[in-house]
């Protein structure tokens, strides 16, 4: 990771914080209150990171976004954000953070608007399963995963890139946050919640070491 997070995921000097991000628009940005918190769990305890187990909550217009150097979305329903909250995400992702967005079913048309001002001169660019998203800790040959089914469609894995970086990955007709959830809320095997936390480390991994 580069810009202003410059420092280690891996280190023991101090664990980093994670955040979930709070949005504007009604949306339910707090829904899946147990994946973020899994998906940490498994990673310290599977690919070797040491990051704070507890998950933070950051609003999109706080300057304090800044300290956190991934910050999760998700949700269902309707997404918006203002000047100010834009101007503060692109300052965020720009100096190096990373926004992961995973579609809960429902968010995507509200939230390719809300991309297209935060970057008016960038596009969504899907991620080839050759991409080293996919194999940096856990091999999947075909891409994305798919975690629930949704509307029949094939998952996919598209990012917004800013000088060579990935600075936003929007995961869609994957639900990778489900997956991460405790099994019961969904009644997921023990497959496809392994599945799902498998492809949540790797972008972690992914996101840490570039």
């Amino acid at each position: 990771m580069t810009g202003l997070f410059i420092y280690s995921l891996f280190s023991s000097v101090s664990a980093q914080q994670v955040a979930v991000l709070q949005y504007e628009g009604g949306g339910d940005w707090y829904s899946n209150p147990t994946s973020v918190p899994n998906l940490v769990s498994f990673c310290n305890q599977n690919i070797s990171t040491r990051l704070n187990p507890k998950v933070a909550t950051v609003k999109a217009t706080d300057p304090g976004i800044m300290q956190y150097p991934f910050v999760h979305m998700t949700g269902h329903g309707n997404v918006y954000f203002s000047d100010e909250a834009l101007l503060n995400l692109r300052n965020y992702l720009n100096a190096g953070g990373f926004l992961h967005i995973d579609d809960n079913y429902g968010i995507d048309q509200y939230l390719r608007p809300q991309l297209q001002r935060l970057y008016p001169d960038e596009e969504l660019i899907e991620l080839p399963a050759s991409h080293p998203l996919f194999s940096v800790a856990y091999t999947f040959e075909k891409g994305l995963p798919k975690i629930h089914e949704h509307d029949g469609t094939r998952p996919q894995a598209l990012g917004i890139f800013r000088e060579g970086r990935l600075v936003l990955l929007y995961t869609l007709e994957s639900d990778l946050g489900d997956g991460w959830e405790n099994p019961e809320v969904h009644n997921d095997p023990a497959v496809v919640h392994e599945k799902a936390l498998k492809m949540g480390a790797n972008i972690i991994k992914y996101v840490f070491e570039n």
